[in-house]
Formats: C-alpha cells, structure tokens, sequence
C-alpha cells in the first residue's frame, strides 16, 4: 500500500530525515515510533530554531533595554503571532503561552472560579458539563471547580460505541449551564466528536466553550475563526514541537474573565507593599519567565506542519488509521475502537484474553512502541464497560510498511499470549 503523502520514496525519506530518532533499532528491529498521541518526536527544524535561538539571542524579555533582550523579546512576541495564525485566530482574540494543555485547561478552570479582578464566573448552583471523552486534564480540574464554588458538574456521556450527539447536549443544558467542556479528539479512543455543532449549541445557551485541541493541533487543526469557541488549548509536544511548552488561546473578553494562575513578575501593572494592578492580556496570565525558546519551537513546528501541507498531512494521516483499524478488527479477538472514526490518527483497542501491557512489552520487543493502559481517560473507559487498551497512534512520519508491522505484530501476540 502506498504512503498518501509521498509522491515517491525520496520525498518520505526527506521528510524522515527531520526525527533521526527513527533512525535507530530497538532490540535489532527498526523502530516503528507508533506513540504519537502521547508525544510526537521532534523535528529538526524545530531544534534548529531553539538552538539558534540558544546561542545568539539568548535574554530574558520585555523588561531589558539591551540587544539581546530585544531581540528576544521580537522572538517571542512573532511566534505567539504565528501561532495565532495557525490556528485561526482573529482580532477578537488572544494568544497565552503555557507548560502545556494541562497548564492551560487548569488555568482557565481556576480563573473562572475563583474571584479577584471580577466575581468568579462560576457560583453554587451553576452547572458546568463536561464531555465522557475527556482527558484526565479536562476533567479533574473541572471536579475542583465545582468544589470550590458549590456548581454542579454534568457529563455528556457518549453512546455505547463512544459517539456524542448533539441531540444529549441538547436536553442537558439548562439556563443554569455555565460552561462547556469538551475534547476535539478523544485520545483514549480516536473518537472525533461533533465538536463544531456542540459548541454552538453550548454558545447559543450562554455558556463559555472550552476545547481541548491537543489531539488535534497536528491534525485536523481546528479553525478557531470559524468555532463558537471561548478557549482552545493545546501543547507543542503533539505537533513536533518541544516538550513543556503550550497555549492558551480564546476571545479575549472570555480571557479578560480568569483571575490569573500565577502571581508575580511581568504580570502586574504596577505594585505597592499592599496591593497591585494586573497588566493587560495576554502578560496578565503570562506571570515570571517565560520558555522562549519553547515558544519559538512550537512557531517552527507551526511552521513545519503548514509547509508539509495541512491537507495532505490529514489526508495521510486518516489513511494510516484507517489501515489500521481495518487490519486489527480482521484479527481474531481484537475489538477496535472508535472503528468507525475516520478524521482521528488513533486507533485503540482490546484483545481477549490478553492484557494490553503484555502486548505492549512483545511489541517493543519487535521495536515497534505504542501505548498501553487507561490513557488519563479512566471515567470514558469504565462508562465503555473497558478496561485498559492497547493504542497505536501516527504522525506524518509514520508508513503503512510500519502499519503492517503493527498487524504482525499484534497477530503474533495474540498467539503467543492467548
């Protein structure tokens, strides 16, 4: 089977020559780097970037009338316009640096339910919903959120073959709903919601839209222009970009709402001995120094997505999950999940009678790495009647010669462990 996205073997191989990581052997097999809903590997124009960066521009910024200060700071501020680029963003809205999609979705979770600029957004009795597919990271701060402020936390659980519909959303949300909370991919599952339609709808109520784009980011990558969406998050380690680094990026009045996380420097206005002024967006919510250069490599990887192409890398991407699935569900005793998802680079699943993490261990074995276990997901897993799964998961690097391996791989297993 061909690789969609190359033309011919020397286009895949310039495009593999970014991550010599995938160059290496494990246990003397090629490794098949199948881990990518967890974290991509990292391109070399990304490292290219920082390391330039690193080495001729190095400075804190913003506060430094000196050179390399602004220099910098020009640096920095370019790639939150980048980014703001890439994802759509218009002049209505603004983009946050973060550690990550975690950093972000707890960010907003705290700012909307603690006061201190403005009364929290959230108060006992508001009800916050939240989607059955989420992440770990998009619910739990959620449950504290609710703690704090007395409001009631509902989940919009998905059918039995992990679907939502528009239609459920629909008959929860009541006048008292505050917030929606809700995944662009599910990363346990591969399932793609209607998340376009289900923000509207939560918009059209009132409520303030939170999506987590993670899964996403580097595929499919939502259009923020065109989503009733108040916040997106998402991380640069899902998109060939460095670990620790993320944003926050959503309306800027939904944005003017959140007490900051963090206190400190670059965040304020002004400050005495017993009070201060917060600084305008997007420093307010920026407190103390900043990844740089995390920053300018999430740009670059930006940068690298587009000029691979979008559309083709979604293309290759979907055609690689596909393969995948339909391999696996011929197998006997494997259940796919999510089977029929077709826009997601995930596929998830379990074996009878066999234990995820023993396929995981024999896989590595033939140096092929996926992801075993509940994937921060356990709520969306137990509600499926589940327990962990096996998941394999691709990136633009990834071939269908390493799909078949995946097949093999998961046929010998069975075999061996049943």
């Amino acid at each position: 089977m061909g690789d969609a996205l190359f033309t011919d073997r020397s286009a895949l191989d310039t495009v593999r020559s970014q991550f010599p990581v995938l160059a290496q052997r494990i246990h003397g097999a090629e490794l098949a780097y199948l881990d990518n809903a967890a974290t991509t590997q990292m391109a070399l124009a990304v490292q290219d970037a920082m390391r330039a960066f690193e080495q001729h521009d190095r400075a804190n910024i913003h506060r430094g009338v000196h050179t390399l200060s602004q220099r910098a700071t020009d640096a920095f501020e370019r790639a939150r316009s980048d980014l703001k680029r890439f994802v759509g963003a218009g002049p209505d809205h603004e983009l946050v640096f973060t550690s990550g999609t975690t950093d972000a979705l707890n960010m907003v979770a705290h700012g909307l339910s603690t006061s201190g600029i403005q009364p929290a957004w959230l108060k006992a009795g508001d009800e916050i919903v939240v989607s059955g597919l989420e992440h770990h990271a998009n619910l739990v701060p959620w449950q504290q959120a609710a703690r704090r402020t007395g409001a009631v936390l509902r989940v919009l659980l998905p059918d039995a073959q992990g679907r939502l519909h528009v239609a459920d959303l629909r008959r929860l949300l009541s006048p008292r709903t505050r917030v929606l909370a809700l995944t662009a991919c599910a990363n346990a599952t591969g399932e793609c919601p209607p998340y376009e339609a289900l923000l509207q709808l939560a918009a059209d109520a009132g409520a303030l839209t939170v999506l987590d784009a993670a899964q996403a980011v580097a595929h499919g990558v939502p259009d923020l222009s065109a989503l009733a969406c108040d916040f997106m998050a998402f991380s640069g380690h899902k998109m060939y970009g460095p670990m620790g680094t993320g944003v926050l990026v959503g309306r800027r009045a939904a944005l003017e709402r959140l007490e900051p996380l963090r206190y400190g420097g670059d965040m304020v206005a002004w400050v005495s001995a017993t009070e201060a002024s917060f600084a305008e967006l997007p420093a307010r919510l920026e407190g103390g120094t900043p990844n740089v250069a995390g920053a300018i490599g999430m740009a670059a990887a930006a940068g690298f997505i587009q000029q691979i192409g979008r559309e083709r890398t979604d293309a290759h991407l979907s055609a690689l999950r596909e393969h995948a699935a339909a391999g696996l569900a011929a197998l006997p005793g494997i259940t796919v999940l999510s089977a029929h998802s077709r826009a997601s680079a995930i596929v998830s699943f379990v074996a009878d009678g066999v234990h995820p993490h023993d396929i995981g261990t024999l896989l590595d074995q033939l140096g092929i790495a996926v992801r075993t276990g509940h994937h921060c997901a356990q709520p969306l897993l137990e509600h499926l009647g589940l327990g962990p799964t096996t998941r394999a998961s691709f990136a633009l690097y990834n071939t269908h010669a390493e799909v078949e391996r995946l097949l093999a791989g998961v046929a010998h297993a069975m075999k061996v462990l049943r």
